[in-house]
């Protein structure tokens, strides 16, 4: 998770500015550790937050290493090469055109990162590469996780790639309405899933429904409106989703979490991205499998009618 562009820097977490004195560091790590204690109601996610940070940046030599390496992009993994889109890091392998492929997962994500980045730097400032360490680690939370999230569909789609000839995949899908987009659907034997890929660059919890986390914003609700854009997909080509997917990189979840299915609606679970291939070959516990008739069915379905965001 430290490796996430979304990951809060010392500072987020801390609450202060990098510019901050050694003093205003100070106090701010000393009410924090107060308001965060779990022996006075706090979190202790975000107690052990605020420790891990004061270790990094909490001592004059500390900070000023950890501002080095913020600045510096030299002897800092990961370089620009990884950032980057998966276009620029080489030609596709052929086990990556094992699946049907259709769309540009992260594409919507690149776009939007690359539009704010330009617009944080200032006008007519020149950004020799948007990739670069250094930059990225300097940029606000938004325009982080605008990479982090590219970077997370990027990653579902490399692991939907090698599922097999059995499998179709579309990514970026237009839901034709005012919820966005849908990120991934995959068709396969076990059925058809709608998946949301995240990364918010910290640990989240199921609450009354909704996902939340110390790095998600408080007015935010991906659950709500990946449902939302996953329904609008169902009624619009007609068809019926086995289970809607929330997958998440490693480290951001104690245990796979899910909501009860209501009504006609499907399943929604969450799960660490090294437990998608198993869902998505396997299915879920009491799950059918549909046939091979009805999977060739709902590809020229799927094939027909779905629409691509613009990138």
């Amino acid at each position: 998770m430290q490796d996430s562009p979304a990951a809060s820097t010392p500072y987020e977490v801390l609450g202060v500015s990098p510019t901050a004195t050694d003093d205003e560091l100070r106090r701010a790590y000393r009410l924090l550790l107060r308001q965060t204690h779990p022996d006075v109601g706090g979190s202790a996610t975000k107690f052990h937050a605020v420790q891990l940070a004061w270790e990094r940046i909490g001592s004059p030599e500390n900070r000023a290493a950890y501002d080095r390496r913020r600045f510096d992009s030299a002897d800092q993994a990961p370089t620009a090469d990884s950032y980057a889109a998966p276009s620029a890091r080489g030609p596709a392998t052929k086990s990556s055109l094992k699946t049907r492929m259709h769309g540009h997962p992260g594409g919507q994500a690149r776009l939007r990162y690359l539009d704010l980045v330009r617009e944080w730097a200032g006008r007519g400032t020149v950004i020799d590469d948007p990739y670069d360490p250094a930059l990225i680690r300097s940029a606000p939370r938004l325009v982080r996780h605008c990479l982090a999230k590219a970077l997370a569909e990027e990653a579902t789609a490399q692991l939907v790639a090698n599922l097999g000839i059995g499998f179709t995949a579309w990514h970026d899908i237009d839901t034709g309405g005012q919820t966005d987009k849908l990120d991934h659907i995959i068709l396969g034997p076990a059925g058809l899933f709608g998946i949301l890929s995240e990364d918010w660059g910290g640990s989240v919890q199921l609450r009354r429904g909704e996902l939340v986390g110390d790095e998600i914003p408080e007015q935010e609700r991906p659950i709500h409106l990946f449902d939302a854009a996953a329904r609008m997909i169902a009624r619009s080509l007609k068809v019926r989703f086995t289970a809607l997917i929330v997958v998440l990189p490693d480290g951001a979840l104690e245990e796979p979490l899910s909501l009860p299915k209501r009504g006609r609606r499907p399943m929604t679970i969450v799960i660490p991205r090294s437990r998608l291939v198993g869902v998505l070959r396997e299915g879920l516990a009491g799950m059918e499998r549909g046939s091979f008739e009805k999977v060739f069915e709902l590809r020229s379905t799927l094939q027909n009618g779905i629409r691509f965001v613009n990138t």
